[in-house]
């Protein structure tokens, strides 16, 4: 019988995939019950095509238009909460500072409704704190600040759905 299970999950993993392909997804993530103790828990992903993202350090300030014919961040909403503009910066994605959703889900800016938000701009954090929340499958992913700085830019909203790879913030 676990034979069976074993291979009814390997087929069920490879339909996964494939729906992951066929619709041009990052990543599904599917758990299933079988039993109180028996469970299966499946995270299919992959990278964006476009993970090509040279960093660059002391450069003279960024030409504003870089070499990448294609520049479609999967699903990075371009909602910039702090006014737009800037000039030196043309997509946060590719700011030294950017910290980016680590998956497919919804933005919440703050524990439950109605309570402060995490964090606002100019707001100094340090490296662990919880800068946001991505729901993804009813679970609640607080997402921590990498380094300590001062939150510069908050790209996304309350309710927003994001992509793998989004940015979130821009951290300082």
């Amino acid at each position: 019988m676990t034979k069976n299970t074993h291979d009814a999950d390997v087929a069920f993993i490879r339909a996964l995939a494939e729906l992951l392909n066929e619709n041009d997804l990052t990543e599904l993530q599917v758990k299933r019950d079988y039993a109180e103790d028996d469970s299966l828990n499946v995270r299919v992903s992959r990278k964006p095509p476009q993970q090509i993202v040279a960093p660059q350090t002391q450069m003279q300030a960024a030409p504003p238009q870089m070499a990448s014919p294609a520049p479609a961040p999967m699903g990075a909403p371009q909602q910039s909460s702090s006014g737009g503009g800037g000039g030196e910066e043309t997509d946060p994605a590719n700011h030294p500072g950017a910290v980016v959703s680590p998956m497919v889900g919804t933005v919440y800016m703050q524990a439950e409704p109605g309570a402060p938000a995490f964090v606002t701009v100019g707001q100094p954090v340090s490296e662990g704190e919880t800068l946001l929340i991505v729901e993804a499958m009813k679970t609640m992913n607080h997402i921590p600040a990498p380094h300590a700085g001062t939150v510069k830019r908050i790209l996304v909203g309350d309710g927003d759905a994001v992509e793998f790879g989004a940015p979130l913030v821009i951290i300082e």
